[in-house]
């Protein structure tokens, strides 16, 4: 796992069994992203295996489905936020990532147009929190950012959602 650059624990964990080692190797070529595959290979994965008390010879989520999943991240078709609902659907069901996403109606909102809109009526309807952040609370973001993921049902574009209200305000 060296040849990865993980962290000597993240390495230890992937190669204590031959089966997660193998299954890892097959998503780094599916998806060469080696340290954000050994995230959630460490940590949903094993979760949801745990959890479900199964092994990983059980598991319905391949190397491609994750593989799907996080291309669907990268390109930003959902958000990290959404990919944990969508990796539970997946390993609940055995489906594709775009197949849950369009099934569950789960497509990240990045139409800045759309976005703007949410954050004026955000603005609009928290003027506490808007003469908060001016007076330099910088917290008072955090919440109307919030504020935007709660209308969006988690939806927005974080990034772009932080930027236009930043612009706004």
């Amino acid at each position: 796992m060296w040849k990865y650059e993980l962290p000597e624990q993240d390495a230890v964990l992937l190669v204590s069994e031959k089966e997660l080692a193998d299954y890892y190797e097959d998503c780094v070529r599916a998806h060469n992203d080696p340290k954000v595959v050994s995230n959630w290979v460490l940590n949903d994965l094993m979760a949801q295996l745990s959890s479900a008390k199964q092994t990983l010879a059980d598991c319905k989520v391949t190397p491609e489905h994750l593989a799907g999943m996080l291309r669907l991240i990268d390109n930003k078709t959902i958000s990290g936020k959404i990919a944990k609902t969508v990796y539970e659907e997946m390993f609940n069901t055995g489906k594709m990532a775009d197949v849950v996403v369009k099934e569950k109606g789960l497509l990240q909102i990045t139409d800045e147009s759309e976005i703007a809109g949410i954050v004026e009526q955000v603005i609009a309807d928290n003027p506490a929190s808007v003469q908060d952040y001016r007076d330099g609370k910088k917290k008072a973001m955090g919440f109307l950012v919030g504020q935007v993921m709660k209308a969006t049902k988690g939806k927005a574009n974080p990034q772009i959602v932080n930027n236009l209200l930043r612009e706004k305000l």
